[in-house]
């Protein structure tokens, strides 16, 4: 190292360290709640169990979000960004998958993760980073429930237009050792959410508010119907004269002549009792034959056993016929599209346009599907999983009686095609306003996809296949087609963590809108993209 001379004192030293270098960035804060119990439970298990969700899960998910993971902490974790988006974006999904893999485990071995997400100018050292930014994240991560993303209001006023879910407001929070209350917000992934939170909880107060004006209006007649009976038995008592000592009456016979309310009784109660009579009842009418039990309704159909009235009512998703035929699949502009190969498909019906909302929301309805989508009813269905998907076409057969499923990898590459072998389904150039993706038209982006049919179909007489969103095949996961089948099958192991995605979607470029592009996402992780289209077997 160089060294320099003092000018003043003459002596050698050490020459001058640099700043240290600070940026402003989106700091990932994750701890794991319980972990001191689920470590008492099983020590070596816990750890193994931990340091696989690190590699398998936290690590690549915060990569593919373009975050760096800076350090694990044995029970936790602190991440970077430079997008706030991502941030919060990679917390969701980290978050989801967590929940999928506590599936299959009892409760008291579940790992959940708290997760704080705050916008800070931080310093960055290599294996560590440091300022305020990063305590606020700790902070919110401390103060956030098991499973839950809390986010600061920094990082609510970057990415509130930007995601679709929800968010809630839970005011300013002081946090051990910051000075300045923070603005803390809970992320709800899905977007309805908020609305349903917001939908019980002024149920519980309608039913609080009625149940209260039941019991004042209760005690008002009990009071109004109790007072003139007493009044009219004190104007009818005889009047005693005062030579004569008043005879108090028995209580037997007080008590039958003219019975009182008790308080102890509720209104409903009192105003239902028969009032004695002097003279006796009559007696009722014989009836011309004894009466018999009513007959019990016809026993309920078992789950996924529908009437054949509600089958009828259900509408069916409209698809095109399909002949099949021998194609070749897959192409040589990525490594996951490799090789390609000679493919044949047997015929099969696929679904003209992609699930819509209003066709999920039937599902939902009858209680068949995890979530009630938001949205226009005619656009496509998004923040579905593949296990969502799954839950919809099973269903949808149930239901119809008719084989319907999630098409095969195959299967969506022919039917995308269209029976053509270039980059698109219109050629190898791309053409704006051909699909619903990134700068593709002049269709701006929002939200939520354009609705179905709205723009040009493919020489198959399917609506995008291509854009609006990501679309769920049945197929797991495979880094290439090494080792796939040639005979359209879904080409899918036992328990594979992820699934292929087709498609592209509105928010994508052009380039995932080819007919050979593929990708893939964890099962049981919803994304707002994310969507499907049935196929249905002959």
């Amino acid at each position: 190292m160089a060294q320099i001379r003092d000018i003043k004192s003459g002596r050698v030293g050490e020459p001058p360290r640099e700043p240290t270098p600070r940026r402003l960035a989106a700091i990932v804060a994750g701890d794991i709640s319980g972990y001191s119990r689920l470590m008492q439970i099983d020590e070596e298990g816990t750890h193994n169990r931990v340091k696989r969700l690190e590699r398998d899960l936290i690590e690549p998910t915060i990569r593919e979000h373009h975050g760096r993971l800076v350090k694990t902490t044995g029970d936790g974790f602190i991440a970077i960004f430079d997008s706030p988006v991502e941030a919060v974006r990679s917390s969701i999904v980290i978050q989801q998958n967590v929940v999928g893999r506590n599936a299959s485990l009892p409760k008291h071995h579940w790992i959940e993760y708290r997760i704080g997400v705050n916008l800070g100018d931080v310093i960055i050292e290599t294996d560590d980073v440091y300022g305020d930014g990063v305590n606020i994240a700790t902070r919110l991560e401390g103060i956030a429930h098991p499973g839950e993303v809390y986010i600061s209001g920094g990082i609510y006023e970057q990415i509130k237009h930007k995601l679709v879910c929800g968010y809630e407001s839970l005011g300013d929070r002081k946090v051990k050792n910051i000075t300045e209350p923070v603005r803390v917000y809970r992320v709800l992934p899905d977007p309805s959410a908020l609305h349903e939170r917001r939908n019980w909880r002024e149920r519980i107060l309608a039913l609080l508010l009625i149940l209260a004006l039941l019991i004042i209006a209760g005690g008002t007649l009990w009071y109004t119907l109790g007072q003139p009976r007493k009044a009219t038995e004190q104007a009818a008592a005889p009047v005693s004269s005062p030579a004569e000592a008043p005879k108090a009456p028995a209580p037997a016979a007080k008590q039958r002549a003219t019975p009182q309310p008790s308080p102890s009784v509720a209104p409903t109660q009192q105003q239902a009792a028969p009032q004695p009579e002097l003279s006796p009842a009559p007696k009722p009418a014989p009836s011309p034959a004894p009466q018999q039990a009513a007959p019990l309704p016809p026993p309920a159909a078992p789950a996924g056993q529908p009437t054949t009235q509600a089958a009828a009512s259900i509408r069916e998703p409209e698809m095109v016929s399909l002949r099949g035929g021998s194609f070749a699949m897959g192409s040589n502009e990525d490594a996951s599209e490799k090789p390609v190969r000679q493919v044949t498909v047997k015929p099969f019906a696929m679904g003209k346009f992609p699930v819509s909302v209003g066709e999920w929301n039937a599902c939902a309805a009858a209680k068949a599907c995890g979530f009630t989508a938001s949205g226009k009813d005619d656009a496509p269905v998004g923040n579905v999983s593949w296990s969502d998907a799954k839950q919809y076409v099973a269903w949808l057969a149930e239901t119809t009686r008719k084989p319907y499923r999630l098409p095969s990898e195959a299967e969506w590459e022919y039917a995308a095609r269209g029976g053509t072998q270039t980059k698109f389904w219109w050629g190898d150039q791309f053409q704006p306003g051909m699909v619903n993706c990134k700068n593709c038209s002049d269709i701006p982006a929002i939200d939520q996809p354009v609705k179905v049919g709205s723009l040009k179909p493919n020489p198959f007489g399917l609506f995008d296949m291509g854009g609006a969103v990501d679309q769920w095949v049945e197929d797991c996961w495979h880094r290439n087609y090494q080792g796939a089948p040639s005979d359209g099958s879904a080409w899918v192991e036992n328990a594979c963590s992820s699934h292929v995605i087709r498609s592209g979607s509105w928010r994508k470029d052009s380039a995932y809108a080819r007919t050979s592009n593929r990708g893939s996402y964890d099962t049981n992780v919803r994304y707002p993209t994310h969507g499907f289209r049935v196929a249905l077997s002959p």
